[in-house]
């Protein structure tokens, strides 16, 4: 019997790819020459696989920083925003049937520890423009896209510390979160990590910066092993636990474990959460964060055979992750059933 709601998995084929460009004001003011050619690398890079919308405050400025010389077309929106991290703040596509829908979370700045109120809108402004003719619902339920893995079967990989915060959905217990995500998403299973975080992530633990489903039976999740790290613990604790994760069929996953990259510190000295399991899927394209370290090329080689079907490119994201985030944070992707009617 056919599933009838269902939320995809970013390894179906995709409609495209959203990106919130970075502007002057705020958290980059010190940093904007840098992350701007940062994001147009990474864009036209995307845009060789899969079209590309980026949401600016100047669509003009924005769009001659670009060469025009990509496969698929960049489309650009006028967006007032706080930040960059457009999986966070931008639409979750349910499908049911084959009908898109969009699913408009409440952002608060991961449990408002930064200003989210431009950021929540966007969506909602965009709803007459980018998304006009695809349903949008508005949820008051605080979720990030960052925190959910789906293999589009309906098992979603997620974290107890992110989903279970006090600051996101202080009124519902877990049985509570987990019946609303079951009913909004369409799902069968949830697992819940209980362990694994990286120093310097502001999203308590996101999925994307840990573990990620490849398909429907492969994790490929970030292992340490250096036992002077400090995150060597936990993130076996986190190996331990996906050990033993099961899929519907009660089958154990497949595990492909990813790098710790060498740390990477900002200009203060402190930690940045530099990760390779932040990669992107575009279609018949996998992107990789890559920080100048010398596990850069172990992480891009593990991924050509995890994916051997696709283009596996490594992109510099050193520039992002000063402010704690990485390559798949900046963007969000939609289904091909969400078309746009963009050239």
């Amino acid at each position: 019997m056919k599933q009838k709601r269902r939320l995809p998995a970013e390894w179906e084929q995709q409609s495209f790819i959203q990106f919130t460009f970075p502007h002057k004001n705020g958290d980059w003011t010190n940093h904007y020459e840098n992350l701007a050619s940062c994001f147009v690398h990474i864009i036209e890079k995307v845009a060789q696989f899969v079209k590309v919308v980026v949401g600016c405050e100047n669509e003009l400025d924005t769009q001659s920083l670009f060469s025009n010389h990509t496969t698929f077309p960049i489309h650009f929106e006028k967006v007032i925003s706080n930040d960059i991290w457009t999986r966070d703040h931008g639409a979750i596509t349910i499908l049911e049937g084959d009908q898109p829908k969009l699913l408009d979370f409440t952002f608060n700045g991961w449990g408002h520890k930064f200003e989210s109120d431009l950021d929540n809108k966007i969506t909602f402004n965009l709803a007459n423009t980018l998304f006009k003719g695809l349903p949008i619902a508005s949820k008051t339920f605080v979720l990030e896209g960052g925190s959910i893995e789906s293999d589009g079967r309906g098992v979603l990989l997620t974290t107890e510390k992110c989903l279970l915060s006090s600051k996101r959905n202080s009124d519902m217990n877990q049985n509570q979160i987990e019946r609303f995500l079951t009913r909004e998403l369409g799902l069968k299973k949830i697992l819940w990590l209980k362990h694994g975080y990286l120093i310097g992530d502001d999203t308590d633990a996101h999925i994307d910066m840990l573990a990620r489903f490849c398909d429907i039976d492969t994790i490929a999740y970030v292992k340490c092993e250096n036992t002077k790290d400090i995150h060597f613990d936990s993130l076996k604790l986190m190996e331990e636990e996906l050990m033993n994760f099961k899929d519907l069929s009660g089958k154990k996953y497949k595990l492909v474990a990813l790098p710790i990259p060498d740390p990477c510190y900002d200009k203060k000295g402190n930690r940045l959460p530099a990760t390779y399991a932040n990669f992107i899927l575009v279609n018949n394209g996998a992107l990789v964060p890559i920080y100048g370290v010398k596990q850069d090329q172990e992480a891009v080689n593990s991924l050509k055979k995890i994916f051997p079907g696709r283009t596996v490119i490594g992109v510099d994201c050193l520039p992002i992750i000063q402010q704690n985030g990485s390559l798949h944070c900046i963007t969000m992707h939609y289904p091909y059933a969400a078309k746009l009617m963009i050239k």
